[in-house]
């Protein structure tokens, strides 16, 4: 793994000449500038059957890559307003504004989400949305811990302590993640329907029957 200062991660991941990881809520993301999605399925040998999450520091920097009605998007305001940041991945009709190497298999669909961690807001909010994953070899268990994503993928770009002392001091102490997926919903005419259940519960949402 190349550690790099805020300045460097943020300038290369922006404009797509590398991919980096940071910390989430719940396991540390494997990032990349939209446009360069395929490089994420080229470096975990992932199957272009499943799409990747774009994530973003916020709903507002989120909704141009979806699309839907008026009624709709106030639906996914309120159920953002509920449980974001947090630990939940909206699948919603995509806009034409997704890039393909996101969504190999032109689905129309894409999944969305801010993650409850300061740090990957912050970064989050300097890069633009950035299409992510787990860290790990497609197939295997998501990695948690620094040295395994540094042993395994050592070109990724990753903050230098020195950087992250100092957002520590702005930003207050990160959280480790909780180590499970975050939950998987979609959206559909006649409610959401649970595509992955993960780190958190959503009860309260219409599902579909």
């Amino acid at each position: 793994m190349v550690f790099v200062s805020l300045t460097e991660w943020v300038t290369a991941i922006r404009s797509g000449r590398a991919l980096g990881s940071f910390p989430t809520d719940t396991v540390p993301a494997l990032a990349a500038h939209p446009d360069q999605g395929d490089r994420i399925y080229a470096t975990k040998g992932r199957s272009p059957d499943k799409p990747l999450i774009l994530m973003g520091a916020c709903l507002a920097d989120l909704l141009p890559y979806v699309q839907g009605t008026a009624d709709e998007l106030a639906q996914w305001q309120q159920v953002a307003d509920q449980y974001w940041p947090g630990a939940l991945t909206l699948v919603l009709p995509a806009s034409d504004r997704l890039p393909p190497a996101m969504n190999p298999q032109h689905t129309g669909t894409l999944g969305i989400r801010v993650p409850d961690h300061a740090l990957a807001r912050h970064l989050l909010a300097q890069t633009g949305p950035l299409a992510t994953t787990s860290v790990n070899r497609s197939g295997q268990p998501a990695l948690v811990e620094g040295a395994a994503i540094a042993q395994q993928f050592p070109d990724l770009l990753q903050l230098d302590q020195l950087t992250l002392a100092a957002l520590q001091q702005t930003l207050g102490p990160f959280p480790s993640g909780s180590g499970l997926p975050s939950t998987v919903v979609q959206w559909q005419a006649a409610g959401w329907q649970v595509l992955r259940q993960g780190a958190v519960s959503v009860a309260t949402l219409p599902m579909m029957e």
